[in-house]
């Protein structure tokens, strides 16, 4: 088992490494420096860190991670359970941390559109896509952004020019393969979108076998003025893996970024999401749900800040939580002084169903401005009993009415995702981690 300083020491090593090995564009090993000397000046986060007081890393921080041999081999049927939609549907694969253009089929593309590995496109000088990295996933306060932002080797690329419409969703399927020891992933996404342009992204993350892995990803969601995102995270990873990602959103004068993160897996889960509406009329809604059972802990952080007038913001967090797991919900809005006529809302609700399981909900308002409209609520219980009687009378043992009122209190957030075969998907994840034989569909 590694200390704290020797896990950090093995990732400043493994920076040496690489560094060494690869040719980098000139402009970002500079970048990659900073954020390597960063990280080594901060290490990874404790429990004295406020932003992450209910958050234990020391398992992720005590593990010896290795990085994935270059020759990983991978059948593309056992890809096939984790596919949404059919074949209208632009796909894209990075297995631990690596496009992997054999297994993608991204298929025509209007023109001036790029899809597929971000570090060809970062290596080919494409100015407009320099100019956004790194630009909003700031590594100087987040130590888990600062190693992806040094050692992420490869990842996604979404790029549409002005007046651009993807009719297609856009599904990036990240994939880390475990091995006999445990393995380390930094997968990368970089969404711009051009003005008044329109597009869906789906990024679904998974972790195929049973061995433990870490997957630390970072998604930057550039919005330009007018332009319309529905964005989608979904995380299936196995119970024994990690999970900490970090989505980074800059929203432009009458923008709309429409985002749902869903995690139905993973031993320990941070989802880190910061908006910023940096235009007039800007639109955010960011829908969340997790299910949680046995030791799982997941730990939702958001920060949306209104920075310009007019804007709208919504967070709808839901949380189902059974046997000993943890959840926590942060979720902060920020209202500059300038940002006057803000309209926002956040909501957490979470379903305990057991006497041991544990949910930290934590909602801030930081208001700057004197003519706005924002509120938050948070709302922790437990299964209904009358609810549960009115069903025992219906003929649905004990077992079957609780895991139907489950689903029910869960479908509810499901029902705001606006791709339908990612709906159908994400229902039967969500069916399958509740006890089998006990809903069936045809009950529901």
């Amino acid at each position: 088992m590694l200390t704290t300083k020797d896990a950090r020491d093995s990732y400043l090593a493994a920076f040496e490494a690489v560094e060494a090995s690869r040719a980098v564009a000139g402009w970002l090993a500079p970048i990659r420096k900073a954020a390597i000397a960063r990280f080594a000046e901060v290490g990874f986060p404790s429990l004295r860190n406020e932003d992450w007081k209910y958050t234990d890393v020391s398992p992720i921080a005590d593990t010896e991670f290795r990085w994935a041999a270059l020759n990983e081999r991978l059948h593309p049927g056992s890809l096939e359970p984790h596919w949404v939609g059919g074949t209208d549907v632009h796909r894209l694969v990075v297995v631990n941390g690596r496009y992997r253009g054999t297994l993608s089929s991204v298929g025509s593309l209007p023109r001036g559109v790029r899809i597929g590995s971000l570090a060809a496109a970062l290596q080919d000088g494409a100015d407009r896509l320099q100019a956004e990295f790194a630009r909003l996933a700031d590594y100087r306060g987040r130590p888990f952004t600062a190693l992806n932002t040094a050692l992420f080797e490869d990842g996604a690329v979404v790029f549409l020019p002005p007046e651009t419409v993807i009719e297609w969703p856009i599904h990036v399927l990240y994939v880390t393969l475990g091995s006999a020891e445990p393995v380390v992933a930094h997968p990368r996404t970089l969404i711009v979108a051009g003005a008044n342009s329109r597009l869906t992204v789906i990024e679904s993350f998974v972790s195929l076998g049973d061995a433990p892995c870490l997957t630390n990803a970072v998604t930057e969601i550039v919005a330009e003025d007018g332009a319309r995102i529905d964005h989608y995270k979904a995380g299936q990873d196995n119970d024994d893996s990690f999970h900490v990602g970090e989505t980074a959103a800059r929203l432009g004068r009458d923008s709309a970024v429409r985002s749902h993160v869903v995690t139905l897996g993973g031993r320990l889960v941070r989802n880190e999401y910061h908006a910023v509406l940096d235009g007039e009329g800007g639109d955010c809604t960011i829908h969340g749900l997790y299910l949680l059972n046995g030791r799982q802990h997941v730990d939702n952080h958001l920060r949306v800040e209104h920075g310009r007038p007019h804007c709208t913001s919504r967070e709808f967090f839901k949380g189902v939580l059974a046997d000993q797991s943890r959840g926590v919900f942060t979720g902060r809005i920020y209202v500059a002084e300038d940002a006057q006529k803000t309209d926002a809302k956040q909501t957490h609700m979470s379903l305990l169903l057991s006497e041991e399981a544990r949910v930290e909900s934590r909602p801030q308002l930081e208001i700057f401005a004197d003519d706005v409209r924002c509120t938050h609520g948070a709302t922790i219980g437990q299964v209904d009993d009358e609810a549960l009687f009115y069903l025992r009378t219906r003929g649905l043992d004990a077992d079957a009415a609780r895991n139907l009122l489950v689903y029910g209190f869960a479908e509810d957030s499901l029902q705001q995702v606006r791709y339908e075969p990612l709906r159908r998907h994400l229902e039967k994840r969500l069916l399958d981690r509740l006890p089998q034989a006990v809903v069936r569909r045809d009950e529901l």
